[in-house]
């Protein structure tokens, strides 16, 4: 199709990988001081409109001005020929804190692998979807790429969902979605959703010395407590989770506590619905104990498809790469958002720390991953023609 993989050159995703790892992206609604996306979008924007791209920042409501912190997102369009079919390709900017790290946003290669906050979640994919969309558009590949570069994934998807409403207006009818989060080349084949729900206990004030004039807010949600332990095996047999992750109760010694809190998160399966956990939880409650649930958030978890162009894409890079569609994901990733726009697949490069003190990206899997990228979307007939 005109591009071979040799003309992918090693250091452009290298230095790129670098370069947003050296920016302070960190997401301020995990931590006070978090810089936001603003800085990278920035970077990414005046890179590709050198390149031909149509950039576009969006903003979710709210963020656009005043003394919040903005959440920017980039929409960058390549300049493919007319009824090319169109590719997303989706990565977030964000990181989480960088507390424990050294030098967090220094980045440092060592013994094939690049290190810094981000490195692996998921700047490295980030880099490797520009470097790969730029050759692509500068090659005449018929087809058309569209990085969604996006704002918050590590909390709320507030970026993803802005894009996403923000695509019809700009003309964008997405044929696939590629997510590039750490996979380790793999093909994702399922990921897990997940509700959080908050149980609140009212109990009457006492003292401490006659406990019998008041209830026991604390008590009750230890029996809580202990019935979740009891019930979380069922749940991880079918592939689930469910755990207590945040207690309160009570304020001082002598006094019986009159309220008690806790959230309860729930992993859920493909084809288990999370609009089902209120009642499983409510089913471990005794009623004498007056308690109040709240949903607080839900996502659904996600599979990939058996046929179309995600599963067409998904074997052609799995051919590229050497793996196959056998990584299922314990947590959440953004695929369900996009599958509700278009077929979608989720792969990228890995390496290790992901949320931890030390983190790194593996060179070799950004090199192998941007050349295969190339490789496969440059030749849609493959993915898109091919789709069973």
């Amino acid at each position: 199709m005109g591009v071979r993989v040799d003309e992918v050159r090693v250091d452009e995703v290298i230095t790129l990988t670098a370069e947003l790892v050296g920016t302070d992206s960190v997401n301020p609604g995990l931590a006070a001081d978090g810089a936001g996306e603003a800085a990278v979008v920035t970077h990414l924007e005046a890179r590709l409109s050198r390149a031909g791209f149509s950039t576009h920042v969006i903003h979710p409501p709210g963020h656009e001005s005043g003394g919040r912190v903005p959440r920017p997102s980039l929409v960058a369009i390549g300049p493919g020929p007319a009824g090319a079919p169109v590719v997303v390709l989706n990565g977030h900017l964000d990181t989480v804190p960088v507390a424990g790290l050294t030098d967090p946003f220094t980045a440092r290669i060592d013994d094939g692998r690049l290190y810094g906050r981000g490195a692996a979640d998921m700047k490295g994919g980030v880099a490797a979807l520009v470097v790969a969309a730029e050759h692509l558009s500068a090659s005449g590949a018929p087809v058309r790429p569209v990085l969604a570069l996006v704002a918050d994934e590590e909390d709320a998807s507030v970026g993803s969902e802005a894009v996403i409403a923000a695509l019809q207006g700009l003309g964008i009818t997405p044929d696939v979605c590629l997510i590039a989060e750490p996979t380790d080349l793999a093909q994702a084949r399922s990921l897990r959703g997940f509700a959080v729900v908050e149980a609140v206990f009212p109990g009457v004030a006492a003292h401490s010395s006659q406990p019998e004039l008041g209830v026991n807010a604390v008590t009750h949600l230890g029996r809580l407590l202990t019935a979740i332990d009891a019930y979380a095996p069922v749940v991880r047999a079918g592939g689930g989770d469910l755990m207590v992750t945040s207690v309160r109760g009570g304020g001082s010694p002598f006094v019986i506590p009159d309220r008690a809190t806790c959230l309860i998160e729930r992993r859920t399966v493909p084809g288990e619905p999370s609009d089902g956990v209120l009642e499983e939880i409510q089913a471990l409650l005794d009623p004498q104990w007056n308690a109040q649930l709240s949903l607080l958030g839900r996502r659904e978890a996600w599979r990939l498809a058996s046929s179309g162009p995600a599963a067409a894409l998904a074997r052609r890079l799995g051919a590229a790469l050497g793996t196959q569609a056998d990584f299922d994901a314990p947590y959440w990733m953004e695929a369900p958002l996009w599958e509700a726009v278009c077929p979608t697949l989720v792969c990228g490069p890995s390496g290790g720390g992901l949320h931890a003190d030390v983190e790194w990206v593996e060179i070799a899997q950004l090199a192998a991953f941007t050349e295969a990228l190339v490789e496969v979307l440059a030749d849609p007939e493959g993915w898109i023609d091919d789709a069973d």
